[in-house]
């Protein structure tokens, strides 16, 4: 009965608490919301255009300028390589690690009764950790599609400069080409021509890029770029080798994750299939043997 009351507690306090700090919507923060509603519907998923982050994360941003002016870099850095580049996201990230643990304690609370203790410690662990595991398994993800997605835009990119658009043009084209095949790829690099746009160097804003993707055939790149510019050789030929280069790693990759397949079924033949041949195969023999035995004793 004690953990319904807690359970019920928690719930209440939390739901409180969200609701006494949630922002209230004003006139005008509702004409810019809709001012800036097509150019969303057009620069990201229409599933994020439908949330509003800034107004979900206004509790926790303010529970967390209780502890820290600013939110940990290196998370920061973190959701970034996974995509999520807004302050929000932080701290939408810092309060699921309260969240999650609280919500699986209220469901232990609630539903289990036998060893209620052990089973509210587990779940409210499991909780803290489940964002981070999260959060690794995303940045993961993502960072492999960038990896697939850019030799074919390495080979993109050559083509717009051979038909004559400068470098900063091919990235604006390759960024609003790709976005419905390689969106993640296209992200990255419409955000280097926001860097320029705002003042950022050139060199500065590929750099950023390559920090971002986190990625050796990134940074190969980027260091491409950077050379070709300071010592102005022909850009679209080295793409083309650059791009070949990649594809056959990928093709590499691709191999040798086929020749390991032969080792990872080793342990399902053993285990599962090898035992159910035997009693397919040995099984009737056996029962013949045991019969035959029955009838000699008897």
């Amino acid at each position: 009965m004690g953990f319904w009351i807690l359970g019920i507690s928690l719930f209440i306090g939390f739901a409180f608490v969200f609701l006494l700090l949630a922002p209230r919507p004003t006139a005008a923060g509702a004409l810019l919301q809709e001012a800036v509603r097509p150019v969303r519907r057009d620069d990201i998923p229409a599933w994020r255009s439908a949330l509003d982050v800034d107004f979900f994360a206004r509790p926790f941003t303010l529970l967390r300028s209780l502890v820290a002016a600013e939110p940990n870099p290196e998370l920061v850095r973190r959701l970034m390589l996974a995509g999520y580049r807004k302050p929000a996201h932080a701290d939408i990230f810092l309060g699921s690690r309260l969240a999650i643990p609280a919500t699986l304690g209220i469901l232990v609370a609630l539903f289990i009764s036998s060893n209620a203790i052990i089973f509210f410690l587990v779940a409210i662990a499991v909780g803290f950790f489940i964002p981070d595991l999260w959060l690794g398994w995303a940045v993961n993800k993502r960072r492999e599609r960038i990896r697939l997605s850019l030799p074919d835009g390495l080979d993109f990119l050559a083509i717009c400069l051979e038909a004559g658009l400068g470098l900063d043009q091919g990235i604006i084209r390759l960024g609003q080409e790709l976005k419905v095949s390689h969106p993640e790829l296209s992200e990255e690099l419409l955000q280097i021509n926001f860097e320029q746009r705002a003042g950022v160097p050139r060199i500065a804003a590929w750099k950023s890029f390559s920090d971002r993707v986190d990625l050796e055939s990134a940074r190969s790149f980027v260091g491409m770029l950077v050379q070709t510019d300071r010592f102005g050789t022909p850009i679209s030929k080295s793409l083309g080798a650059f791009s070949d280069a990649l594809r056959t790693a990928r093709r590499q990759k691709a191999e040798e994750l086929a020749a390991k397949t032969t080792i990872k079924l080793l342990f399902p033949l053993a285990l599962f299939i090898a035992p159910s041949m035997g009693i397919v195969l040995l099984g009737p023999a056996f029962i013949s043997l045991v019969k035959g035995f029955e009838n000699a004793f008897h």
